[in-house]
């Protein structure tokens, strides 16, 4: 308590003593020993008066409850954990999205029943002795694997009965993924260009040394020569095209094209390397046409790279189709479809397919020409377009893989990641 507070009421009580005293001798009309003795009484009673309302505490403003009532809103809404602990490492508070990562989280239990970590418990009992503020990793494994900055404050607490603790935890999950895919995207790209230089280098030093004079192999070696060069274009070729398309991932095509010429197109095209193959491609075309708000370049390369893909790792025949659905959510959609009768994608596969440089079988990709990049191509153009991919498959029968686009008109707007029954 203040010492203004103070004052006034020991200035109240002594005005009650003088007024009592000054009342008793003004009846009295004279000053004596049973006066005095009054008079004594009157000032202690004063004083005990003044002490009453010292001892009482002083009402709550209600400014002080607004604040403490905005307080916990704005905890409530911070999407963050956050839990506060008392200097028992009792749980004090905690809001909603604490609560949903550590579902024992309680208040007026230990900290240590919901989050059993030996160094955020540690950083915890520090902060609580030393005042400094900490920072803690954190790692869960169950139901996801998710990993947070801890960081623990000293706070005092309002009624001054000590130091409590506050733990702010920070999700870091999205950042370490994109750090790991990051750091993996770099090591498969230099390693999948470090293996056709290194063959250069070595077709180079023979022809230039033991083949000087030898014309057979120094044709033989420039074939081979060649067939490493184009396959690092195409790798390059599709790593640019991979960002440009990121690049403009979160921006919709507004122009309107025929789906159904695209695929007329591209199969066209694919026809004779297909048959060169051994492979034919067929075109069922539906009631068209088929308009679909979108861009031709990415929607062409989106055609080629599931008929390349059903050419080089399916059966003798491929088939391109297209429809139309009525999904209760999205709308109209039209539905590509490209089928082969090859020898199917393990079920454990197809999740993963649309990761860059993922390859079912290694060796045989990269026999085939195949750069690891045209599903993840794939992927992010349709996500451009609202799109949808889907991929089926049985082992030994073939797959089949869908691409659904929201029909021009139908409806303005759809999700940005498509909903997938294989990889989007």
């Amino acid at each position: 308590m203040s010492d203004r507070p103070r004052s006034s009421q020991s200035w109240m009580g002594a005005a009650i003593a003088v007024g009592l005293f000054g009342a008793i001798v003004g009846l009295s009309g004279r000053l004596d020993l049973p006066l005095i003795l009054a008079g004594l009484v009157s000032v202690c009673l004063g004083g005990w008066l003044a002490g009453r309302g010292r001892d009482a505490p002083p009402p709550r403003p209600a400014a002080t409850a607004q604040r403490h009532a905005i307080a916990e809103a704005l905890l409530a809404h911070v999407p963050d954990p956050v839990i506060l602990v008392d200097r028992r490492t009792l749980v004090v508070e905690a809001n909603p999205a604490a609560r949903a990562l550590l579902p024992a989280l309680h208040q007026a239990r230990p900290l240590s029943f919901a989050l059993r970590s030996p160094e955020v418990l540690d950083g915890v009992e520090a902060v609580l002795s030393s005042g400094m503020p900490r920072r803690v990793p954190l790692s869960t494994r169950v139901p996801l694997e998710r990993t947070f900055e801890v960081q623990i404050g000293a706070l005092p607490m309002p009624d001054g009965s000590g130091v409590s603790a506050v733990l702010f935890l920070r999700d870091l999950t999205s950042a370490r993924r994109l750090e790991a895919m990051r750091v993996d995207f770099v090591a498969n790209a230099s390693h999948e260009l470090r293996t056709p230089l290194a063959t250069l280098i070595g077709f180079i030093e023979t022809l230039q040394g033991p083949a000087r004079e030898d014309p057979q192999a120094r044709e033989r070696f420039l074939e081979i020569m060649r067939v490493q060069a184009l396959r690092m274009t195409r790798l390059i070729d599709d790593l640019l095209s991979l960002s440009r398309i990121e690049l403009r991932e979160h921006v919709a095509p507004t122009t309107v094209v025929d789906l159904g010429a695209l695929a007329r197109q591209m199969v066209d095209a694919q026809g004779p390397p297909a048959e060169a193959r051994g492979a034919t491609v067929q075109f069922a075309d539906g009631d068209g046409p088929y308009p679909v708000p979108g861009d031709a370049d990415e929607l062409a390369r989106v055609i080629e790279n599931l008929i390349e893909n059903a050419v080089k790792y399916g059966g003798g025949h491929v088939g391109v189709g297209l429809s139309r659905e009525d999904d209760p959510r999205l709308g109209r959609r039209i539905v590509l479809s490209v089928t082969d009768d090859g020898p199917g994608i393990p079920p454990e596969h197809i999740p993963r397919l649309t990761e860059r440089f993922y390859r079912v079988d290694v060796a045989s990709s990269r026999a085939r020409g195949g750069t690891g990049l045209g599903l993840a191509i794939v992927k992010h153009s349709l996500n451009r377009h609202r799109g949808r991919l889907a991929i089926e498959s049985t082992v030994g029968q073939g797959t089949i893989v869908r691409v659904s686009l929201p029909e021009h008109g139908a409806l303005a707007e759809g999700p940005r990641v498509a909903d997938q029954a294989g990889p989007v």
